[in-house]
């Protein structure tokens, strides 16, 4: 090799290593402390540009699955509410069997007679509390109530099954004032009460039915944040064993800079008598 005194090739190269070496460690350092591969467009604009998407699309599923939650939580109160409607029915019609005997005195027909209005009027109240966030699929004031469905706007719809008194076949003056209307008053209980089970029938499949299509947005959510993952997360063992072999190759580069910048010493000492 050619020795001269302006120039020192060996240095040279000797310190463009050290920098491409640094400039890697410094690169490896920065995806250990964040933990990413890809941080910023400038690392990979295609994969970051792909996870971005990815991440915007999980994001808003987080809008979705807060409106199945509320149309779930719709639902739940309906079906409370119809619980307790059913159970009142069945009451309802008991007390029109008690009622109906004609052996019963007075006092004790008028007895039956006023549980069985309080059981009516109770029916009003069940569907009228029966309401989340202000609305409600039981008091007959809506036909269907919509949620968000997808990223897209799509919506995922319930049909409204009244159980007011005007949903069951009944009214505000249902009642019986003989044992004979009493005896007429079974039949018209065993009607609304099989409406009533069926309405229900039906809340519980949309119920279902909404459920199961959380639980599905749920797992797409969570296979798009994966896959965001795998494009952008660095593997942290790879990347610190990469750190360590980067660490050593950046003493042995100090150390080969010493050496080449000893070389000028080496023609000083030709001229040395």
């Amino acid at each position: 090799m050619l020795n001269s005194i302006n120039t020192n090739p060996s240095a040279l190269i000797a310190l463009q290593n050290l920098n491409a070496t640094n400039t890697e460690l410094a690169a490896t350092q920065g995806r250990i402390n964040t933990g990413k591969k890809v941080g910023s467009a400038k690392d990979n604009g295609a994969i970051w540009s792909m996870a971005k998407m990815q991440s915007a699309s999980s994001s808003s599923l987080n809008a979705v699955k807060d409106s199945l939650q509320r149309g779930q939580s719709t639902i739940d109160v309906a079906l409370a509410a119809g619980d307790t409607i059913t159970d009142l029915l069945t009451k309802m019609k008991e007390k029109a069997l008690a009622a109906s005997d004609t052996s019963l005195n007075t006092a004790s027909f008028n007895a039956l007679k006023s549980d069985f209005t309080s059981l009516r009027d109770q029916i009003t109240k069940a569907t009228d509390n029966a309401k989340f966030n202000g609305v409600s699929l039981a008091d007959g004031k809506t036909t269907k109530l919509s949620f968000l469905a997808n990223q897209d706007g799509g919506n995922f719809t319930i049909k409204s099954q009244t159980l007011s008194l005007d949903g069951l076949s009944l009214s505000v003056g249902t009642s019986f004032s003989t044992a004979t209307d009493a005896k007429a008053m079974i039949a018209i209980m065993t009607n609304a009460l099989q409406t009533a089970t069926n309405k229900l029938s039906s809340l519980g499949t949309s119920s279902t039915g909404l459920d199961t299509h959380l639980t599905f947005v749920g797992k797409l959510q969570d296979s798009l944040d994966a896959g965001v993952g795998n494009l952008v997360d660095a593997d942290l063992a790879k990347e610190s064993a990469k750190l360590q072999s980067l660490q050593t190759k950046q003493q042995l580069g100090v150390q080969a800079l010493s050496i080449a910048n000893q070389s000028p010493q080496t023609i000083l000492s030709l001229f040395k008598g």
